[in-house]
C-alpha cells in the first residue's frame, strides 16, 4: 500500500503494517519531512501520479483526513483497510474504507465503522453503534451499546459514551469524559457535561 502522511499517526501505521504489507511510497505534504521509520517521504501527491496500489491516510486530524480524501477519490484510489491482529472485530460488523482498527480494540456485533475512521488502541465500541465517516475513537474510549456518533467527531482518551446516547456531528469529547445524553452537532462534552462554545463550521 501507499501511506499518505508522514507524522505521529504514519510512524504509527507504519509500525503496524510493515511486518506483513509492503510499503511503496510515503507522502507527505510537508517539505520538511524527508523520511519516516527508514523511509523515504515523496513529498506532496504529483497531479500524474497514478497510484497502483491501495492508499492509507495516516493522518490523525479528522477535517484534514476528510479533505484528503476527497481529493484522492477523484483520482479514483482504492483505500486501504487495517485491523490489527490483535484487535477483536465482529463478523458481523461492517468497517467501510480508509479505517484503521489498532492493537487491542474491540469492535462487536451489528457496529458500523465509517469511512476515515481511527478506532485507536484499546478502544471499545459495544453492539449496534454506528460511527460516521472521519471519526476518531481516542485510545481505550469506551462505547456502549447502540451509541450513535456523527461525522468528524472527537471521542476522546479514556472517555465512556452510556447507551443509545446519540453523539452529533463535528463534536468533541474531552479526555475522561462520561457522556450521559445527547450531544448536538459541533458542541464539546467535558466531564460531565457540555460546554456552551460550538465547533461545528460553515464551511464544512
Amino acid at each position: 500500500m501507499y501511506i499518505y502522511g508522514a507524522s505521529d499517526q504514519g510512524r504509527v501505521v507504519i509500525d503496524m503494517v510493515d511486518g506483513y504489507e509492503r510499503i511503496h511510497g510515503v507522502f507527505d505534504d510537508n517539505p520538511h519531512i524527508a523520511s519516516v521509520l527508514d523511509y523515504p517521504v515523496l513529498g506532496s501527491v504529483p497531479l500524474d501520479f497514478v497510484f497502483d496500489h491501495a492508499v492509507f491516510i495516516a493522518i490523525g486530524d479528522n477535517r484534514i483526513r476528510k479533505k484528503i480524501h476527497l481529493k484522492l477519490k477523484k483520482k479514483k484510489v482504492r483505500f486501504a483497510t487495517i485491523i490489527h491482529d490483535s484487535a477483536i472485530f465482529s463478523k458481523r460488523a461492517v468497517l467501510d474504507e480508509g479505517s484503521v482498527v489498532m492493537e487491542g480494540a474491540i469492535v462487536k456485533v451489528n457496529s458500523r465503522i465509517g469511512k476515515q475512521v481511527i478506532v485507536n488502541t484499546g478502544a471499545s465500541v459495544d453492539h449496534d453503534c454506528l460511527i460516521g465517516d472521519f471519526v476518531h475513537l481516542a485510545p481505550q474510549c469506551t462505547l456502549c451499546g447502540g451509541i450513535e456518533v456523527g461525522e468528524g467527531t472527537l471521542v476522546g482518551a479514556n472517555s465512556i459514551i452510556l447507551p443509545r446516547v446519540k453523539v452529533g456531528a463535528w463534536c468533541k469529547i474531552g479526555a475522561g469524559s462520561v457522556v450521559t445524553r445527547d450531544v448536538p452537532d459541533g458542541k464539546t462534552w467535558i466531564g460531565n457535561g457540555l460546554k456552551q462554545k460550538s465547533l461545528l463550521k460553515v464551511s464544512q
